[in-house]
């Protein structure tokens, strides 16, 4: 009785979602006979749930014929669908361009504006994949029934044939050409080469969804639910004072394990700053412990953009706050840190340092055989640096950008004279107010 106790225990430890390592040689798959639709007899898929670092939980599924040799790989996202859908317009211009790994979702669309050419979503799977892959997968699948098609259709056959002469091209880099990943889910990726500098090739841009964009995505607003389903919070329910005052507690799983857990969320206010919502999340399966910060206040009228000199231990004491739509630079490491990187943090400037780095030094991205030495050289070369940093060895300027205007780091002088600290309120252009879903929005006569 004592065994099985233990043997429960120690398979309730293991997360549901692991990394793919050395010290896990034998990751569990599940194998499920099903029907194979190249020769509609019997093979096997192998379904493997793990992680991609940086990323999220995924579901990878492979399908082996043994009668015909016919084989296929997708993905699935297992995780939360994203707040937004997400635009990445890529440069294609060399032979490493063409190396880039792609994660792609059931839901991105593809599109090469040179050629016209767009692979709608859902029309392929979603998989991980490089550029030359999906220009691969594109020209097999056009060549497809081409040598039938010229029998029955040769005008037809004939503009595929000059089509997949002009993609072909694309291949060996004739001239250089833009690709774009449109994915209303927000979850694919494109390979950053150089992280952690700035992708000068790529362009990310996120985007509000429309209704029917939620609809296709399962998502349904209040507005679109039976009234009868839900029950209305009346006015003065809930004060103000009795929200700021209550830790409110809410059912959720662990993003590491996905083992159920609870999460814990309060309303609190950042002295000569506004109000946020802090919320913690504590697994008792494996120990994770996470903590996320939104803004409670809604988007400022204009953006701000803080500038700190971080030279000793004073600098790292500061109470920091990054946002969801916070940007962050560090121009003496040449390092630029995208909003969804780290999420929203109320921290000090030493705490978002050192979360920078665990990030890094605990990712597989950069280690493995099938790493670029290059990028791995450039990572420790960074990891190096930064822990200089937080030596006191190297005196270096924090930037944080956001859009939204709701970061903040804290000042050492009450007077509000702080000769380290910088601040700059700007107004936000067209593209900025875009992507917080602020032009379509009615105000006025509303």
């Amino acid at each position: 009785m004592a065994v099985d106790q233990k043997q429960s225990t120690e398979a309730k430890a293991k997360p549901i979602f692991r990394d793919l390592s050395a010290e896990d040689p034998e990751p569990e798959t599940t194998e499920i006979e099903s029907l194979c639709m190249n020769c509609e007899k019997n093979g096997i898929t192998r379904l493997l749930l793990t992680k991609i670092p940086h990323y999220k939980d995924i579901v990878v599924m492979s399908f082996d014929c043994e009668h015909c040799g016919f084989q296929n790989n997708e993905i699935q996202n297992s995780g939360k669908i994203a707040d937004k859908g997400i635009r990445i317009t890529l440069q294609v211009k060399t032979p490493r361009d063409l190396n880039r790994q792609i994660v792609k979702s059931d839901y991105t669309s593809v599109k090469i504006p040179s050629l016209d050419f767009e692979i709608p979503s859902r029309s392929q799977k979603g998989e991980i994949t490089t550029i030359e892959g999906i220009i691969e997968r594109t020209i097999v699948g056009l060549e497809q029934d081409q040598s039938a098609r010229r029998q029955k259709y040769p005008d037809a056959a004939s503009q595929i044939d000059h089509f997949l002469e002009k993609i072909r091209k694309l291949k060996s880099l004739e001239k250089p050409f833009t690709i774009i990943f449109e994915d209303i889910s927000g979850e694919c990726h494109v390979e950053n080469p150089k992280a952690m500098l700035k992708d000068e090739g790529c362009t990310t841009v996120q985007f509000k969804r429309t209704t029917e964009q939620d609809h296709i995505l399962g998502i349904y607003s209040e507005n679109d639910t039976d009234d009868t389903l839900l029950k209305p919070i009346q006015e003065g329910e809930y004060p103000l004072e009795q929200i700021e005052g209550e830790v409110l507690s809410f059912r959720t799983n662990c993003p590491e394990c996905n083992f159920p857990c609870e999460t814990n969320m309060k309303l609190t206010k950042i002295p000569h700053f506004k109000e946020v919502v802090i919320m913690a999340t504590v697994c008792e399966s494996c120990g994770h412990r996470t903590n996320e910060v939104k803004s409670g206040g809604g988007i400022e009228p204009t953006g701000v953009k803080i500038e700190v000199t971080v030279i000793g231990r004073e600098d790292f004491s500061r109470d920091l706050l990054k946002s969801e739509t916070c940007h962050m630079e560090i121009p003496e490491l040449e390092v630029e840190i995208g909003p969804a990187a780290l999420g929203g943090r109320f921290t000090t400037v030493e705490g978002i340092l050192v979360a920078i780095k665990e990030q890094l030094s605990s990712s597989t991205a950069f280690s493995g055989d099938s790493s670029d030495p290059e990028t791995v050289k450039r990572m420790e070369a960074f990891i190096s640096h930064l822990n200089e940093v937080l030596e006191g060895k190297q005196k270096i300027t924090l930037v944080l950008d956001d859009p939204a205007g709701n970061s903040y780091i804290q000042s050492l002088s009450d007077e509000g004279l702080d000769s380290g600290l910088k601040i700059i309120k700007y107004e936000r252009s067209f593209d900025q107010n875009e992507e917080l879903g602020l032009n379509d929005m009615k105000v006025e006569d509303y």
